[in-house]
């Protein structure tokens, strides 16, 4: 149990140095991170149920104003 302990202090201290040197690069990688590389699971993961029924709808809303306009 100790040993967790001690890592986990010594990820976070590490973490906390980075950020001091380097304040600029945590932001970026974060931002690269979630930028390009999501795919449809990633986002109806952290939408939850009802985000994602409402992202659908909207769809389906969008499709048939588009079809009554353009058609």
């Amino acid at each position: 149990m100790e040993s967790r302990k001690n890592a986990k202090e010594t990820r976070e201290r590490l973490r906390q140095n980075e950020l001091k040197r380097n304040p600029g690069g945590s932001a970026r990688d974060g931002f690269d991170n979630s930028a390009g590389n999501g795919n449809v699971t990633d986002i109806a993961g952290d939408m939850g149920w009802k985000g994602m029924v409402l992202l659908i709808l909207v769809l389906f809303l969008g499709y048939v104003i588009y079809q009554f306009f353009f058609n």
